[in-house]
């Protein structure tokens, strides 16, 4: 876990070049050295950022851009001969190539730069994949199949053309298992609901699927909030069905309520090119 490994004093020297007021930093010191509390029992922390802290992701944020961000700029001023470019939030990045050697290059020494300052790479999660406009080509003429896909923020990247105009564009879709772990949470929940009003439980699934939305109502990933939205109103459904054995819920009705408690899927958000453009339904 990255904030359960920052080196403190590090953090401490990389916040000192932003902040010159010695208060400020003997606070954060100390919250630093705060510890952890499990089960009545205090530890002391020498590494990491305070877990549940609201400045552990600013404090983290900074170890980073020092660490890393800063560092990749240099790096690609001096030793990249083509296109190198970073996308960064938090903990995880994703870094693109025009050349292969670069990358495997790369590869090499961002990992030795971490272990310079106690951090290192996920070995599961840090892999190098052929992406872009060129890779359906060349791995077909390569005798490969299809260009890889990755995981990034909770979605699922992938290399595709427009309808249109047939040009090459990223295609982002809700990673599957993350949908599917809160489809789950979500039937669990109504269960333990059963019996509750029907409007009261309408209104909490409709802020729940409303909430869904505005973080994964992109471009490209409508089919998946479709079917968000029919698998909870299914999962709703069979738990209302459970509840009497006497009135069993139509098509019509269960239509209706659907409707009237469930939001549609809505674009929230535009397309890359089309910055400052976001979009939340009324």
């Amino acid at each position: 876990m990255f904030f359960d490994n920052i080196d403190h004093e590090n953090l401490v020297q990389f916040i000192e070049r932003r902040v010159g007021d010695p208060r400020i930093i003997r606070l954060i010191r100390k919250w630093l050295k705060a510890g952890i509390s499990e089960e009545g029992e205090w530890s002391e922390t020498k590494v990491g950022t305070p877990q549940g802290a609201v400045i552990s992701p600013l404090l983290a944020n900074i170890y980073l851009h020092y660490v890393l961000d800063q560092w990749v700029q240099e790096w690609r001023k001096r030793k990249a001969t083509g296109e190198a470019i970073i996308v960064r939030y938090a903990g995880d990045f994703v870094l693109g190539f025009q050349y292969q050697r670069e990358a495997e290059r790369f590869r090499q020494e961002v990992g030795e730069r971490l272990r310079e300052y106690g951090l290192e790479l996920h070995a599961e999660k840090t892999r190098l994949i052929q992406f872009g406009r060129f890779a359906a080509g060349d791995r077909k003429r390569e005798g490969k199949g299809a260009p890889e896909t990755f995981d990034f923020l909770g979605f699922t990247h992938s290399c595709g053309t427009t309808f249109k105009t047939g040009k090459f564009t990223v295609k982002r879709k809700t990673v599957g298992k993350r949908m599917a772990a809160k489809l789950k949470d979500i039937r669990t929940k109504l269960q333990r609901r059963m019996h509750e009003p029907v409007a009261e439980v309408g209104n909490w699934l409709g802020r729940v699927v409303q909430g869904f939305f505005n973080y994964h109502a992109i471009p490209g990933n409508f089919p998946r909030l479709r079917s968000f939205r029919h698998d909870v109103a299914r999962h709703w459904w069979h738990v209302l069905r459970r509840r009497t054995q006497r009135q069993k819920l139509g098509a019509k009705g269960y239509t209706a309520m659907v409707n009237r408690y469930l939001p549609k899927p809505v674009l929230c958000h535009p397309y890359p090119m089309e910055r400052f453009c976001a979009k939340y339904p009324r």
